[in-house]
């Protein structure tokens, strides 16, 4: 059996008197898209955050090929999800200011690649997504649409090994929402990323190659669909 590129085992979280993990363990493998379903509250996102290692988890461990990384430095946790991490927000949260390809260009820039080799790789991902068009447009004058998929450019640009995917087509309708999680998961599975995919809709979850479903803060080991 292949060990998992991202393991989290065990895991705990409180915040106060409130339980947001009660022993939830979750892995992927390189490639591979894990949904994770919930309701609202029912701590999707605090177990993706601490799987990337936003947040620290009181309980249990979070392994990267093997390696523990909840218990490194806040510095070297930060470098981890400059170098090997991308994320995808619900809103695409880009810097609206900047282009579109400025935007996607930027974790290139912070890992000091050069200007012409960053807008290089940046201009042929968003052709990729089907946006190129729009490179050279600034983000707070694109449509919902297009600044998803730069946020799906950004997050992959650099060649990471995890994707962290935030109910990344909430804010869009159905069928742009469709289009750009295609894309996603398409382009991470070419490039052997793994996709950690939150949202509570099943349609966004049917694109996963597993789902795994929490219910007040812990595994749901009667849902349909749970590994």
């Amino acid at each position: 059996m292949t060990a998992p590129l991202l393991e989290g085992a065990g895991l705990g979280l409180s915040f106060g008197e409130t339980r947001a993990l009660d022993d939830v363990s979750v892995s992927l493998a390189a490639g591979e898209t894990v949904a994770v379903m919930g309701t609202s509250g029912s701590g999707k996102s605090t177990l993706l955050h601490c799987l990337a290692g936003v947040l620290v988890p009181d309980r249990g461990e979070v392994r990267l090929d093997g390696e523990r990384i909840d218990d490194q430095s806040d510095r070297r946790r930060s470098n981890l999800r400059l170098r090997t991490f991308g994320f995808v927000p619900q809103f695409g949260d880009l810097v609206p200011e900047l282009t579109l390809l400025e935007n996607v260009a930027l974790p290139l820039r912070l890992l000091r690649v050069g200007h012409r080799a960053a807008t290089k790789r940046a201009s042929a991902l968003l052709d990729e997504l089907e946006v190129g068009d729009a490179a050279l447009r600034r983000a707070g004058a694109a449509s919902g649409g297009q600044v998803q998929r730069a946020a799906v450019a950004r997050a992959l640009v650099h060649q990471p090994r995890v994707v962290f995917a935030d109910e990344p087509t909430g804010s869009l309708d159905s069928a742009t929402g469709e289009l750009v999680l295609e894309a996603l998961v398409r382009l991470a599975r070419d490039r052997g990323s793994a996709v950690l995919l939150v949202t509570h809709e099943a349609v966004v979850a049917s694109h996963a190659d597993r789902e795994v479903v929490l219910r007040d803060g812990r595994l749901d080991v009667l849902a349909a669909g749970t590994v």
